[in-house]
């Protein structure tokens, strides 16, 4: 038994933690993280129109994005695109309903009328992706009563020896049907890379994934690339990518001690998608679009979607270059405090950087020294979505805890709502983030930023959670765009709400967006 800062590890616990890939050192911090408990964002105001959100006009957007179209072929581009999710929480409903109804003992009718979610469900079977595919494993389905028909339908949806659609990885679920084809998200993001994010006849995507599921995407690029290549004139390098063990982390009991499993092993989990900080860290490219794997609509909705992207793009290439520019300035003798006081100007109004206080008190190297640092940063450009239901999560002016203010994507759950003051900020909040931003990752001289570096490290999730029977607290480390992009510049831009449409349910899939009409 080995004794470090009050935590007891046994000679096996070490052996666990170091095949994990981590460190003692680094759980026990982890364990402190846990006892000490969430530390929630101070919100300062939402960000709005003028206020960290910019908003342009037609001309406007049409001028960043002919930028973006000019540049791109001097660009490597990538896509980058979390995928490691399983959709079995798109069908919790329809397990309630497999659970719940009994139609020896319940109406049918009376069932739809108290689910509305099941009635939309079976009313919209027909549009359904896989519907075709369901319905020819299902003998004399024409002739079924219709209650023998949702059970057949749902039971070989969901089965081990149908579609088995709620073990399948997201990304690998037929999505969209145009005529006779079923195309898959992942199929999707493919098509989708050449309307924005291809260069030269060339697209570059990198998707995460679960390692248990990598044959089975390996499989579907395989069936696929050809015909893809065949019909875009587009040549796809995909490379795929798995959440590294070693960004685990412990978990404890609710009163703070060690939890262990039946067997005597400490539990680790798996650490929420800001472990994909390490991913995106690995990559290596000018411009890099993130989007979700589920938040992808039908090919000709995409096609008038995609200028958006291409916005965020331009936005991005035109900051940047002058961000260069004024590194390259600053790295001069001949800096004049002109100079000095343009590059302010530029990090207050282009970058929503909020400069010291005492910054014109500065010494003339301090102000060098301090723009610099300032500048020479990861820059993101985010969409930003009206929000047109309840307030939540989104962009706020946050004040961190050494007293500096600045834009920040905060969730919800870092949002101490008991907090009268921080409730009535929420409340003011106009715009959520979808999850459509580009990044620069590269410095003023070509060299790749080391992301790590700019983490707000106390921005981590804490959340309760049952493990066996045992009420633990597990910790998620920041959000890959939250607190893992927390230090980063940030720019918020409007893009419309069309752009939003996930994949959160099967229900989703009827809508317009992932309609093919």
């Amino acid at each position: 038994m080995i004794t470090e800062k009050g935590v007891m590890f046994t000679d096996k616990d070490i052996r666990q933690i170091e095949n994990h890939g981590l460190t003692q050192d680094k759980v026990i911090e982890q364990i402190a993280r846990l006892k000490s408990g969430m530390a929630f964002s101070n919100l300062v105001e939402a960000a709005t129109i003028n206020k960290g959100i910019f908003k342009f006009d037609k001309h406007e957007i049409q001028q960043y994005v002919d930028l973006y179209n000019d540049r791109l072929n001097s660009l490597n581009v990538l896509k980058f695109v979390p995928a490691s999710g399983a959709a079995t929480r798109m069908f919790k409903f329809i397990y309630q309903f497999l659970k719940d109804y009994h139609e020896d003992e319940e109406r049918l009718g009376h069932y739809l009328k108290t689910h509305k979610n099941f009635w939309v469900f079976v009313n919209g079977l027909e549009k359904l992706p896989f519907f075709h595919e369901v319905v020819s494993q299902i003998p004399n389905y024409a002739t079924l009563e219709i209650q023998e028909k949702y059970i057949a339908f749902v039971n070989v949806m969901l089965g081990e020896n149908g579609l088995n659609c709620s073990s399948c990885p997201k990304g690998l679920l037929p999505f969209h049907k145009y005529n006779d084809e079923v195309l898959t998200a992942f199929h999707e993001h493919l098509l989708e890379s050449t309307l924005y994010a291809s260069s030269n006849n060339k697209a570059n995507l990198h998707f995460t994934i679960s390692e248990g599921h990598a044959k089975k995407f390996q499989e579907e690029l395989s069936r696929i690339q050809e015909h893809v290549e065949h019909k875009t004139g587009t040549k796809f390098e995909v490379s795929f990518s798995y959440q590294s063990k070693s960004t685990d982390t412990i978990a404890i009991k609710s009163n703070n001690e060690l939890y262990r499993t039946p067997e005597g092993h400490l539990l680790f989990r798996p650490a929420g998608h800001g472990a994909l900080l390490e991913n995106l860290n690995s990559l290596d490219a000018d411009l890099i679009f993130i989007k979700n794997i589920d938040n992808i609509v039908v090919l000709e909705q995409n096609k008038k979607q995609s200028e958006f992207k291409k916005l965020l793009a331009g936005v991005l290439l035109d900051a940047q270059e002058k961000a260069f520019n004024y590194l390259n300035e600053l790295d001069k003798d001949s800096v004049s405090e002109q100079k000095l006081l343009e590059i302010a100007m530029f990090l207050t109004h282009r970058m929503n950087v909020k400069l010291d206080e005492e910054f014109d008190d500065f010494t003339f190297n301090e102000k060098v020294s301090y723009l610099y640092k300032k500048l020479n940063r990861p820059i993101r450009v985010c969409g930003m979505v009206k929000n047109e239901g309840e307030p939540g999560g989104g962009p706020f002016w946050v004040k961190d805890s050494k007293g500096d203010v600045s834009l920040q994507i905060i969730e919800f759950a870092q949002i101490d709502v008991e907090n009268k003051a921080q409730k009535a900020i929420v409340k003011h909040a106009t715009h959520f983030n979808p999850t459509d931003l580009v990044c620069g990752t590269k410095d003023y001289k070509g060299n790749k930023f080391n992301l790590q570096n700019y983490v707000d490290h106390n921005a981590a999730f804490i959340t309760l959670k049952s493990q066996n029977g045992t009420e633990i607290k597990a910790l998620e480390l920041p959000g890959l765009w939250n607190g893992s992009m927390a230090d980063w510049n940030s720019i918020f831009v409007e893009i419309p709400l069309s752009t939003f449409n996930p994949v959160k349910t099967v229900n989703d899939l009827l809508k317009p967006a992932h309609q093919v009409l």
